[in-house]
């Protein structure tokens, strides 16, 4: 039995499947003809087929509970997101631009501040940056890049336009997700993969180990290269893993290294010790060296920051990096864009509203059931209040919150995040709202991936796309809609 798409009610939403009209939207015709063909009774064993597979793999997330770490299989959803390639290569544009224009920022921060001296970025965000690190003032690393490794989270609002909701530059996750979902739905609907027309996604590893090669201190045929991990209770365990064996790095931990007298660093291995020359480190910053941040820390390596300065090791991302990723410094990014490239944002920002500013956070004050507030530095949905889905007693704390630690506290519109149908329990298609985060990595290149990692809310009407908080994830498919 054909799928009845009468019945599919995307609302006021841009749904990135299905037009207004009710027909399939150019990238995505031959997916619904082909899910056409399947079914409802083989769409449910394509999707159980799926499950089977991610349990097989053991593609896994952590979730971090008062009953412990719990390790759960990925949540997947086995219809795919479709984009075409055409509005691809303009967004890819925008990342690029972005991120190119970010790393400026950055590397004036630690050195000459034009930007605040010439009044673009106000003195109190760099004053009051918890991320900012005095200890990196003066350091130049190469390429003048201090971010490798970006995951910039995208929406669509009704427009069917992207704007950029926020800048992941410490530690970003999610990519091998990304590359897991595609692997998955090969299994579960090859035959749509018999031409050309939707574009790979797996040269990501093979640039991230070029990226990280690039940095070496060394001009050595084959650095030494490791993935750096706080081990296996962390979150994004799995992705750390995934990466190393991805690009044939040595997955370690802090204690699986050491900084010799010669000021180097160097890798415990059964025949003595191994000069290590980039670390792709997944640790942050406060925990990396307990000689200069946190003297508890024993994730990180004595000396690490003193072999970085002297140029004996390169990493990636570079400390210090947190300090763009500040959902304050997000509003002046279109600013920061003009500032360095003297260009135009190519991807708008959403609106947003500063609750150091007096007038603005008046606004979000009074509006505070109808706006999401963010605190400026936390990651995966943590401490945000989503106004329409709140209770007066949530609203409340935020006004008490807000009005103690403004600098701490953005807001912006309740977006109409775009949808794309899910296969929901009891065999239907039904809209759930989505998000994009693609990978930037610049070195001495920049490259973008093919699309990026879908996030999904599953449940209905939910904004939260977070795996933490219930949400999950599907392939994203980059199509070439042209005469092929």
């Amino acid at each position: 039995m054909a799928i009845d798409w009468s019945k599919y009610e995307p609302g006021d939403f841009y749904d990135e499947i299905i037009s207004a009209s009710g027909n399939a939207r150019l990238p995505a015709r031959r997916l619904v003809n082909y899910l056409n063909s399947l079914g409802d009774e083989e769409l449910q064993a394509r999707r159980s087929a799926a499950d089977v597979t991610i349990t097989q793999m053991g593609i896994t997330f952590t979730v971090y509970s008062d009953e412990g770490n719990i390790d759960r299989a990925w949540p997947f959803d086995i219809i795919p997101r479709t984009i075409s390639l055409n509005h691809w290569q303009k967004t890819a544009a925008g990342l690029e631009q972005r991120l190119r224009a970010l790393n400026l920022f950055i590397d004036d921060l630690y050195h000459e501040q034009k930007i605040v001296r010439d009044g673009v970025l106000p003195e109190y965000i760099l004053r009051e940056s918890k991320n900012f690190r005095p200890e990196c003032v003066g350091i130049s690393p190469p390429f003048g890049v201090w971010a490798h490794i970006c995951g910039t989270d995208l929406v669509r609002d009704r427009d069917g336009q992207f704007y950029v909701l926020e800048d992941n530059l410490r530690v970003p996750s999610g990519v091998s997700y990304m590359l897991e979902n595609r692997s998955v739905t090969k299994r579960v609907l090859p035959d749509l993969f018999d031409s050309d027309r939707i574009l790979p996604i797996d040269d990501y590893a093979s640039n991230l180990l070029e990226a990280l090669a690039s940095l070496s201190p060394r001009r050595v045929k084959r650095p030494s290269i490791v993935v750096m991990t706080p081990g296996i209770y962390n979150s994004a365990y799995f992705e750390h893993a995934f990466l190393a064996q991805q690009m044939g790095a040595e997955l370690v931990e802090g204690s699986d290294m050491v900084v010799a007298d010669d000021d180097c660093v160097y890798m415990k291995t059964i025949d003595g010790l191994e000069r290590v020359d980039v670390i792709y480190r997944r640790v942050d910053d406060l925990f990396i060296d307990p000689e200069v941040f946190n003297r508890e820390s024993v994730l990180g390596v004595p000396g690490l920051m003193r072999a970085w300065k002297k140029g004996n090791v390169a990493l990636a991302n570079a400390p210090g990096a947190g300090v763009a990723d500040d959902k304050v410094v997000y509003a002046y990014v279109p600013q920061i864009i003009k500032y360095y490239l003297d260009q135009d944002p190519l991807i708008p920002n959403v609106e947003t509203y500063l609750c150091v500013n007096d007038k603005e956070r008046e606004y979000v004050l009074a509006n505070l059931d109808k706006l999401v507030v963010k605190p400026a530095n936390e990651s995966g949905g943590a401490g945000m209040l989503i106004g329409p889905h709140s209770t007066k007693k949530e609203r409340k704390r935020f006004d008490e919150l807000i009005r103690k630690q403004p600098r701490n506290y953005i807001a912006q519109p309740t977006l109409s995040l775009s949808t794309v149908p899910t296969l929901v329990d009891g065999g239907s298609l039904e809209p759930r709202h989505v998000d994009l985060r693609p990978f930037i990595i610049q070195a001495r290149k920049t490259y973008v991936t093919t699309g990026g990692l879908t996030r999904v809310a599953m449940k209905k009407g939910s904004l939260v796309v977070n795996s933490s908080q219930g949400g999950g994830s599907k392939d994203t498919w980059i199509v070439d809609t042209g005469s092929k």
